[in-house]
């Protein structure tokens, strides 16, 4: 019975909406009954007129929006997906199912520059490899993504990934995003990762080389040569002194880098630190001829930090000038500081110098200016990037200015 009374309603609110079209079908019928019509076939008039409504009610249902209503809703649901899109860091592209330019997120147009929409997309990427994969993915649906390299302005690397906007009330076109994903730190730190590894073997290599040689000479030839094993002694002494160096130096980075993002708190005063540095450097600058200097100010110069690591830095700094600018016989230390000016700690040596194309890798691990004069040294080549990592905890600047002929300018920056 509900679903009759159902039925019923619909059928009237059929008759009642096209109730015009009835009423001129019962004028057609009472005026073909005045004319002389019988009466069943006036009757019948106005019943086939009422079908008729009902059936054209039936196929044609009711338009409820006009085509340009229908438009306005696309490009206020398009509006949306921008805004939605313009709220992400990660670099997104809005394309259609003709690869076209739609719309760009501010990450995108920060990394790509403006995309203008309505060009291709092949106007920005023609790498066969994104165009391929934006391809498959119109004809299939299905998300893809590949890896991708961008040369300029600078060299980086993104996880680039195509997939369709899923749009389940069936208003929308055919929309797809390009996401870009940049992972060129990872690949930076893979690449540093291997080439620590490779650098540090072939640094302890020439070392246990060396000790296995000796070693099997004083089993041998200079088994009963006193003279030779006392000087064998002494090489082999002075090589695993430098493996103990450079293995206390790797076990200094990766401390370093475990508390790399956790910044010191507590007040440190440079002024006897760095009296600390030239007492404890004092020895080797008076075997290489070389004084420190320091020019302090009066008072405390305080900047937040960890002693023991500043001191490490500043040891490193000191023993750099000493050891690779003995030439000037003198190593300047320089504090400032002021009102509204960084706290600065200069060290200045009056050496060759170092010629500038060096100038920026001189924090990497194992690089050398000079490796022969660097191992005659007794440097491992870590002391820099040791002074680059603490520094990068202190939320401080390494400064490095240097002439040829004039000397070196290391200036840390709180």
């Amino acid at each position: 019975m509900a679903e009759d009374r159902g039925a019923l309603k619909v059928v009237m609110s059929r008759l009642r909406a096209g109730w015009s079209f009835l009423a001129a079908a019962a004028l057609v019928a009472a005026a073909a009954y005045f004319a002389g019509a019988q009466p069943v076939f006036s009757l019948a008039l106005w019943f086939l007129a009422a079908l008729a409504v009902l059936v054209r009610d039936q196929a044609s249902p009711r338009i409820e929006e006009s085509p340009t209503e229908h438009t306005e809703a696309i490009e206020a649901t398009l509006s949306q997906v921008e805004s939605v899109l313009g709220a992400l860091d990660l670099p997104v592209v809005m394309i259609d199912g003709d690869a076209t330019v739609l719309a760009q997120n501010n990450a995108a147009e920060k990394a790509f520059g403006p995309l203008l929409a309505g060009l291709h997309i092949s106007t920005r990427w023609r790498s066969p490899g994104i165009l391929d994969m934006i391809r498959e993915t119109i004809e299939t649906g299905e998300p893809n993504q590949i890896e991708h390299s961008e040369r300029l302005p600078s060299e980086r690397v993104y996880i680039v990934r195509s997939a369709q906007v899923e749009d389940p009330a069936g208003m929308l076109p055919q929309l797809f995003l390009l996401s870009f994903r940049d992972i060129s730190e990872l690949r930076r730190l893979d690449r540093m990762r291997s080439d620590f590894v490779a650098n540090a073997s072939h640094e302890l290599r020439t070392p246990l080389a060396s000790l296995r040689g000796f070693i099997e000479t004083l089993q041998g030839p200079a088994r009963g040569d006193p003279k030779a094993q006392e000087r064998f002694l002494a090489i082999m002494l002075d090589q695993a002194t430098r493996m103990s160096r450079l293995v206390d130096d790797l076990l200094s980075l990766s401390r370093l880098e475990l508390k790399a993002h956790i910044a010191p708190d507590q007040k440190v005063d440079l002024v006897p630190v760095l009296g600390h540095v030239r007492d404890s450097l004092a020895p080797l600058a008076a075997d290489l001829g070389v004084d420190i200097c320091l020019h302090l100010p009066e008072g405390k110069v305080e900047v937040l930090g960890d002693r023991d690591e500043l001191v490490q830095v500043f040891e490193n700094l000191v023993e750099n000038g000493c050891k690779y600018g003995q030439e000037g016989k003198v190593v300047d230390v320089y504090l400032r500081h002021g009102d509204g000016v960084p706290v600065e700690v200069s060290v200045v040596d009056h050496g060759p110098g170092i010629p500038a194309e060096h100038v920026p890798r001189l924090t990497e691990r194992f690089y050398r200016v000079s490796v022969a004069d660097s191992r005659s040294k007794k440097g491992t080549g870590l002391g820099l990037a040791i002074v680059k990592h603490i520094l990068t905890r202190h939320r401080a600047r390494l400064i490095v200015r240097s002439e040829i002929d004039r000397g070196t300018d290391f200036t840390v920056r709180f």
